[in-house]
């Protein structure tokens, strides 16, 4: 991780607009007409509705997404009691948190106020404005009074995070650790060190998921908390023991369990040994723990151990569970946040561990292939599947727990709502998937040497997409498989040159000299031809071994392509292949093409590039609405380029009346529907924009979807290969994993189609 220095951290929070949060209008602005109705008068009419029926505020504002970060500034980060302007960076941040992960927006407010009386009742005055409460950074024991008398007095979802939070992601690795060592929550000794709220929250937690309150051991800096002790506070009185004085020393002999919440350093190596077989550590003061990881490594083997650190494996970070909480209950309009939704929470957290982990995690904190383990047992934070995992399930518990006003009914529709939310929905994708499921089909990966390829044929497995041959050489890829632990067992391995293959590759050489030998090739050379997987592989589909093959993550295009079009015939009444890019928008997909093979094709060859885009838009189940374009639109310009567009969309209109295509068409007219009705009326694209555009040239076409990549920071998948009898899909080089499993799948499907066509005739 880079190290922050100090002036790094200042220009970070003072550079451009000062802070990290800003207000940003949600509705039309631009006319007199638009600030008419966001104000006065217009505003009159959702004032009255609201005052009529006050639920309606859910309705007309914004409040069923607005939390509001309050503090005092008494407990900041570790930097103590430093007052409500100090930890204001602290609130905005908690605030860019809540929005970047479950798309909540905050009002960050600090109150100079340290008496709890006062500070509720300041809260209490203020709540009206917010679909819920974090507190933030308030210290204890106050902060037990002020959550309390809050959840009491006010409807709303309160949650006092620097308590609960820690709480809810301990639990979530408490279980997965006990799973692990094979231990029973209600049999093991615990003992904490600290005594603040968020490990007092910790402990009552573990008591509701088991923990015999009889085997729980707290220390605050005065020592072990037990009844002959004058000086508790009614909080820590709760945790009491009916036992001597004794030392942490003397606590951990045979302890199964640490938790601390306290200071660096007061746990010894001599401490650790003392511990029961296979013990549980959670030492989480920040910014160094109770003891060092590394450290703590190195005295036992057997340790299953987590931090407050990134750096280390297990980090208890809160990120995990505050969002998705709030999101949780925000959308079921909880009147409070429960136990019951914590401990959801806690079991949706433990469970996705044991998920297999999506590559983009493995990407970001530079790991070949995360595994539940002793080093994996809480998930990461960047791990996109928490809101739809997490949020649900505090939903659900809502919801039976009847605190929920507005339950859910259709958890489909929820579950997308909150892919959109941070962009994570991808509706085709998915569609793709779900298809490739209910028929996968047998795909050879041509580039099996290779841990992306490897890790997308066990996601394809994992998820049941297809059932992928691996291409290459047998002893690199079980090197590769054994090396990053992939779950790839009994998953066929080809390798072209081996001795196993004799019989077929000369069956293969044979078919090839065949389809070759008036071209220039001899029987020899389709013979060494045959020892390549980009010949061996489309070789097993022309034959009927497998049904797709994926191809070119480590070759280039042109390399790629070529055998697939020597070997592979062209679908009946076609003579050229395309390729094929899918944009996804907001607004759903627009399909590109030709982007890959045809350099500069004649009206002719524009036709079948058209026939077969729309062929593979429909095989999607999406209806093609086609613009050839170019820089004219309906003569508007003379030139080579738009005459051969023109030609193509006569030919297309006289002998295709049902196809909705038009042009030559510049690419902002095809898009806009407004624009389009005002100059081009008479267009067949009429009634929506165009969700096909076919390019005159490579050019162009590549030029346009490479700028929406970076540009446009557009979601792109393919090159999808169209116009060929058998499905082969070809990578770009360097692909990432989610874009090889993408095109798997988009091989399966493809190959469905084409069986399916064929059954037909």
């Amino acid at each position: 991780m880079d190290k922050l220095f100090y002036k790094d951290a200042l220009n970070y929070h003072a550079q451009g607009r000062p802070g990290k949060l800003e207000v940003i209008p949600t509705k039309p602005y631009s006319t007199q007409r638009d600030l008419s109705l966001a104000y006065s008068p217009g505003v009159a009419d959702p004032c009255l509705a609201i005052n009529k029926n006050p639920d309606d505020v859910y309705k007309y504002t914004g409040k069923g997404n607005l939390v509001a970060v309050i503090s005092n500034g008494t407990a900041v980060l570790g930097l103590g009691d430093i007052g409500p302007e100090a930890g204001k960076p602290v609130m905005e941040g908690k605030g860019l948190l809540f929005k970047v992960f479950a798309d909540i927006d905050v009002f960050d407010i600090e109150i100079d106020e340290k008496d709890p009386a006062k500070f509720i009742e300041v809260v209490k005055a203020i709540a009206p404005t917010f679909g819920g409460i974090n507190l933030e950074d308030i210290k204890a024991p106050e902060c037990f009074e002020i959550e309390e008398a809050l959840k009491k007095i006010l409807p709303i979802p309160i949650m006092h995070d620097d308590q609960h939070g820690t709480a809810i992601i301990t639990s979530a690795g408490l279980l997965n650790a006990l799973e692990i060592n094979g231990k029973k929550i209600e049999n093991i000794k615990i003992v904490v060190n600290g005594a603040g709220a968020a490990a007092i929250s910790c402990t009552k937690l573990y008591i509701k998921l088991g923990a015999k309150p009889e085997n729980i051991l707290m220390f605050d800096s005065k020592g072990v908390l037990n009844k002959k002790r004058k000086d508790l506070n009614e909080t820590k009185k709760l945790f009491a023991l009916d036992i001597p004085d004794i030392s942490l020393t003397d606590a951990l002999r045979g302890a199964d369990m640490f938790l601390g919440l306290s200071v660096a350093g007061v746990i010894k190596k001599n401490m650790l040994l003392a511990m029961a077989d296979q013990p549980i550590v959670f030492a989480l003061a920040n910014p160094v723990p109770e003891i060092a990881y590394n450290e703590a490594m190195a005295t036992r083997e057997d340790i299953i151990m987590a931090t407050g650190r990134s750096d280390f494996p297990n980090q208890i970070n809160n990120v995990l569970g505050f969002p998705y909480i709030f999101r949780g209950a925000l959308d079921v309009r909880a009147s409070e946040i429960n136990d019951e939704m914590k401990l959801a929470a806690s079991h949706a957290l433990a469970q996705l561990a044991k998920e297999p982990v999506p590559e983009e995690v493995n990407i970001a904190f530079n790991v070949n292939n995360l595994r539940f383990g002793r080093e994996y047992i809480i998930p990461k934070p960047t791990d996109p599947r928490l809101i739809e995992l997490v949020a649900p399930a505090v939903a659900r518990a809502a919801m039976e727990s009847g605190v929920a006003r507005k339950p859910i009914t259709n958890w489909e529709a929820y579950g997308e709502e909150l892919r959109k939310r941070l962009k994570t929905s991808n509706p085709l994708i998915r569609q793709i998937k779900t298809r490739a499921k209910h028929n996968p089909k047998r795909v050879v990966l041509a580039d099996a040497e290779n841990y992306k390829m490897l890790k997308a044929a066990e996601i394809v497995i994992n998820e049941g997409l297809a059932e992928p041959i691996l291409m290459g050489n047998a002893g690199k890829i079980k090197a590769i498989i054994q090396e990053h632990e992939l779950e790839l067992h009994n998953v066929e391995i080809i390798d072209p040159r081996s001795n196993e293959q004799n019989g077929r590759r000369k069956q293969f050489a044979e078919a090839l000299f065949i389809r070759r030998r008036r071209k220039g090739m001899t029987f020899n050379a389709a013979r060494s031809q045959m020892m390549h997987r980009n010949y061996f592989a489309p070789m097993m589909l022309a034959t009927g071994y497998a049904d797709a093959m994926v191809t070119g993550l480590t070759r280039n295009y042109p390399d790629s392509i070529r055998p697939v079009l020597q070997l592979i015939d062209k679908n009946e009444g076609h003579k050229i292949v395309s390729g094929m890019y899918i944009i996804t928008t907001k607004d759903g997909p627009v399909f590109f093409s030709d982007c890959t093979v045809n350099k500069n094709p004649t009206w002719e060859e524009l036709v079948e590039i058209t026939l077969q885009t729309c062929q593979s838009v429909r095989d999607f189940k999406i209806v093609p609405r086609v613009a050839l374009v170019s820089y004219s639109s309906f003569g508007s310009a003379d030139g080579e380029v738009p005459l051969k567009q023109r030609k193509a969309v006569e030919y297309l209109h006289k002998n295709y009346p049902d196809l909705i295509v038009d042009g030559e068409i510049q690419a902002n007219a095809a898009l806009n529907p407004e624009l389009l009705t005002e100059s081009f009326s008479f267009s067949k694209l009429m009634g929506g924009p165009a969700n096909v555009l076919i390019f005159p040239n490579l050019e162009s076409g590549n030029i346009a979807y490479k700028l929406l990549q970076e540009i446009g920071k557009f979601e792109v998948i393919g090159p999808v290969l169209t116009g060929l009898s058998e499905s082969v899909q070809i990578l770009q080089m360097g692909s990432s994993v989610s874009e090889i499993v993408n095109m798997i799948s988009i091989a399966v499907i493809d190959s469905q189609n084409k069986m399916e066509r064929r059954s037909k005739m």
